[in-house]
């Protein structure tokens, strides 16, 4: 009887702690959901602003209009879909996000997305890049078929180093109402001659030496020539066309010393050349052409400058408000923008 009683003690002692620590824990748990609901209700201030600031936030965020980020890069409104889910659809909902697309193999998508992506533009004009396709394990034509239905809203194109695909670059072909800018790199020549005719805004061009054989462009409407590996014989014609000519850049080593003498430009306002061009009295020689041209230079970049000259260039043309030098051929491809647009 003793015993029992003792064991009976023990056990409301046992009973007692384990109802103190539910107790305990039941407190807890009160305190829990009293500061959950506080926090729930709390609205932090980011989540207060009106959707059209935060659209024009993630406006901001992405580089500027026409450069186009590739769908994985850090710049991709891409990104900016996976903050959060009210963001998320603020950015969906935002056509200016999605009017610049990369079509390049690094951006490691099927092309199925990029009708999507550039559906979410609505109706703004568009700029489109592909870039290095070649790593696509698609249908050689799917990713020149994307470009198509756009045709109407595309304002700046840029298609480079396509390989297996520069067959299907004719069926590109048609009318492009806002195109301003062309950007073409080849690396074969098509079996046809791509034509872009009706391309009433065209105003710049950037070319290869195979593009520049291979389109058909309307070149008295250009205002800016850029162009690259390209012989004196390529380029004579194409530089004949462009009577309106205000911007050229010539980046080569196949061009006579004698370049300049076969133009005469008199709406050249900046001028980007490599002094191998001008000859073995390069000063003599531009001031010739500034002189025969009657133009007024305001912009003017000497490249592979073999001399110390550059004060020499400056007191011979004190009217052109801007003169830059350089050394390497390199330095003037790393600063050649991808766009130049022209007012």
């Amino acid at each position: 009887m003793l015993q029992k009683l003792a064991e009976d003690r023990a056990r409301l002692v046992e009973l007692h702690s384990q109802i103190l620590e539910l107790a305990r824990a039941f407190a807890t748990q009160v305190q829990r959901s009293v500061v959950k609901e506080r926090l729930d209700t709390y609205k932090y201030p980011v989540l207060t602003l009106p959707n059209e600031v935060v659209a024009e936030i993630l406006v901001q965020f992405i580089p500027k209009y026409p450069a186009c980020p590739p769908p994985g890069s850090l710049h991709s409104p891409l990104l900016l879909t996976r903050i959060c889910r009210l963001w998320r659809e603020i950015a969906h909902a935002t056509p200016k996000l999605w009017r610049a697309v990369s079509l390049s193999s690094r951006s490691r998508i099927s092309p199925n997305p990029k009708n999507i992506w550039l559906n979410r533009a609505g109706c703004f004009p568009l700029a489109i890049r592909m870039n290095e396709v070649a790593g696509y394990t698609v249908d050689e034509s799917s990713l020149i078929a994307v470009i198509v239905p756009y045709r109407p809203r595309c304002e700046y194109l840029e298609l480079r180093r396509l390989d297996q695909y520069v067959p299907y670059l004719p069926r590109i072909e048609g009318e492009f109402p806002l195109l301003k800018h062309l950007d073409l790199e080849l690396d074969q020549k098509p079996d046809v001659k791509i034509e872009f005719s009706r391309v009433p805004m065209l105003r710049s061009a950037v070319l290869d030496v195979v593009a520049a054989h291979s389109v058909v462009l309307p070149w008295s409407q250009s205002t800016t020539l850029s162009s690259h590996t390209i012989s004196l014989e390529d380029c004579v014609p194409v530089l004949g066309k462009v009577t309106d000519l205000s911007e050229c850049k010539l980046l080569t080593c196949r061009l006579m010393n004698t370049f300049l003498d076969s133009f005469t430009l008199p709406l050249l306002s900046r001028l980007d050349v490599c002094e191998d061009l001008l000859g073995p009295d390069p000063i003599s020689s531009l001031t010739t052409f500034v002189s025969r041209s009657e133009c007024k230079l305001q912009y003017l970049r000497i490249s592979s400058m073999k001399s110390d000259s550059a004060n020499s260039y400056s007191a011979a043309f004190p009217s052109i408000r801007e003169v830059i030098f350089g050394k390497h051929k390199e330095e003037v491809y790393s600063e050649l923008p991808r766009y130049t647009t022209n007012r």
